[in-house]
C-alpha cells in the first residue's frame, strides 16, 4: 500500500503546511467519508463545515480557508485545491491493467498496418489494412481500427471502442470504452419512389492532440471532408457529434450533449450537460451554453446562455423571475 507523509506529499504539491499530522497518508478520499489516515480537500468555503466531522487527517485546501486543522490534523494550502488534489489523486492512482505480452496472439494485425515500438495490442482487437500506429500507444483489448486509419504516438484506446476506416487520431488521446469515431453522418432526404434515401458519409474524422472522448460518445464522419475536433478537447461520455462540426481547441462537452451537423464552435467553448446545438450553427470563442439548453442560432464570442431557445443568461434568469412572479400571483 502506498503511504506519504504530509511532507512528502506537500514537496509536490509545493503548497504550504497549516498544522501537522504524523500520521500516515494511505489514500485519498471524500470529506464525509474520509478514514484518518486519508487525505481530503476543500475546494470551496461552503465545505468549510464538514471539516469538523470529519475524520480525514489532512486537506488540500484554498488558501483563503477561514478555519483551522486542528490536533494532529493538517492543512496544505495552495492557489487551487481542485487542481492541487489532482496531483494527489496521481500519487495514490492503482496500476492500470497490465499487457503480459505487447501483441497479444488472439489479436489481429493486418500485414500492412505499421505498428510503432512501444505500441501494445490486448486480446480480441483488430487492426485493418494500411493502420498506422505511433509509438508507445495502448490499444486495450476488443478495439476495432479499420482501414488507413491513423493514431497518434502514446495514445491510449480502451475497450470496445471502433475507429473506423480513414479516420486520424493525434498524440497523447485518451478514447474511453465504446466510444465510436468515425460513423456514418445522419444524413438522408425524402423520395416519392423509395422513402427516405440514404446520403452516403464519405468523409472522415480528424481529431487533434491531447483529446480525450468520453465512453458511449459518437462522432460522426463528414458527408464530404472531415469532422474535426482540436487539440486538447474534452468530451464527455454519452456526447454526440454530427457530421462536418468542427470543434476548436480546449472545448468541453458534457454529458448527453450534442452537436447536430455543421457546428462550429471556436476556441473555449463549454458546453453544458444535455445542451443541443442546431445544425449550422457556430458559436464564438470562449462562449458558456448552460446544461439543458437548446441554441437555435450563431452565439457571438464569450456570451453565456441559457434556456431553450438560449438566450443570454441574465436574460434568461430574469424571464424566469418573470414567470414565476406571474405563476405565484395566479394563485393568490
Amino acid at each position: 500500500m502506498k503511504s506519504y507523509s504530509i511532507h512528502e506529499i506537500n514537496d509536490v504539491l509545493k503548497g504550504r503546511i497549516s498544522g501537522n499530522t504524523l500520521q500516515n497518508i494511505t489514500a485519498a478520499e471524500q470529506l464525509e467519508i474520509a478514514s484518518d489516515s486519508e487525505i481530503s480537500f476543500i475546494g470551496n468555503k461552503k465545505y468549510e463545515k464538514l471539516w469538523a466531522t470529519s475524520k480525514a487527517c489532512a486537506a488540500v485546501v484554498n488558501e483563503d480557508i477561514a478555519i483551522e486543522p486542528g490536533e494532529n490534523r493538517a492543512f496544505i494550502k495552495v492557489k487551487n485545491a481542485d487542481l492541487a488534489m489532482s496531483q494527489i489523486l496521481e500519487l495514490f492512482a492503482p496500476p492500470l491493467p497490465q499487457f503480459t505480452i505487447a501483441i497479444h496472439p488472439s489479436a489481429i494485425v493486418d500485414e500492412t498496418a505499421s505498428i510503432g515500438a512501444g505500441t501494445k495490442i490486448g486480446a480480441g482487437s483488430y487492426i485493418g489494412p494500411n493502420v498506422k500506429i505511433g509509438e508507445n500507444s495502448t490499444i486495450y483489448p476488443n478495439v476495432t481500427i479499420l482501414d488507413e486509419s491513423t493514431i497518434g504516438k502514446n495514445t491510449v484506446i480502451w475497450s470496445g471502442t471502433v475507429i473506423r476506416e480513414r479516420c486520424h487520431i493525434g498524440h497523447a488521446c485518451i478514447i474511453h470504452p465504446n466510444a465510436t469515431i468515425g460513423a456514418d453522418g445522419f444524413g438522408f432526404r425524402p423520395c416519392p419512389e423509395k422513402g427516405l434515401v440514404k446520403i452516403p458519409q464519405i468523409g472522415n474524422v480528424i481529431i487533434g492532440n491531447n483529446v480525450e472522448i468520453g465512453a458511449n460518445s459518437c462522432i460522426d464522419r463528414g458527408k464530404f471532408s472531415s469532422t474535426v475536433l482540436g487539440d486538447g478537447c474534452k468530451i464527455d461520455n454519452l456526447v454526440q457529434i454530427g457530421h462536418n462540426s468542427k470543434l476548436g481547441r480546449f472545448c468541453i462537452m458534457a454529458g448527453n450533449s450534442g452537436l447536430a451537423g455543421s457546428v462550429t464552435l471556436g476556441n473555449g467553448v463549454i458546453i453544458g450537460g444535455s445542451a443541443s446545438i442546431k445544425d449550422h450553427t457556430a458559436i464564438g470563442d470562449g462562449a458558456v451554453i448552460g446544461a439543458g439548453s437548446g441554441v437555435t442560432c450563431d452565439i457571438p464570442a464569450g456570451k453565456t446562455m441559457l434556456g431553450y431557445p438560449a438566450v443570454e443568461a441574465r436574460d434568461a434568469l430574469k424571464q424566469w423571475a418573470i414567470l414565476k412572479r406571474l405563476v405565484n400571483d395566479s394563485k393568490k
